[in-house]
């Protein structure tokens, strides 16, 4: 079994959205790191050198690779980084190698059989 890492910074108002999303998706399970900062196309503003950006969290997903796309859409969706600018990203990564993923091996067996 092949996975894929999903990393999504999420505006931490909508993380827990997310996480449910990309669990109704596939995903069994997240972790997730708190108070991320990030600038993108514009600065962020400051006052008197505190940021006025709202504070992201950091969300990754280990998941099998044929779901990976399906939650990818889903957290994009539910994070409305489309639909307006500014609010986060998500992305994924190849994983050569893995362990302690047994049974999440066991539970995704039968579903990723059925998508293919």
């Amino acid at each position: 079994m092949h996975f894929k890492l999903l990393i999504a910074l999420v505006e931490d108002d909508k993380t827990d959205a997310v996480l449910k999303a990309a669990r109704e998706a596939g995903a069994t399970g997240a972790t997730v790191l708190n108070q991320a900062r990030g600038e993108g196309l514009k600065q962020a503003k400051s006052f008197f050198g505190l940021s006025l950006e709202t504070q992201r969290d950091m969300v990754l997903f280990l998941v099998e690779e044929h779901l990976a796309r399906k939650i990818l859409e889903k957290i994009a969706a539910v994070g409305q980084f489309d639909a307006t600018p500014g609010t986060g990203i998500a992305f994924q990564l190849d994983v050569e190698d893995a362990v302690g993923v047994a049974q999440q091996v066991q539970k995704l067996t039968p579903v990723v059989e059925d998508e293919l």
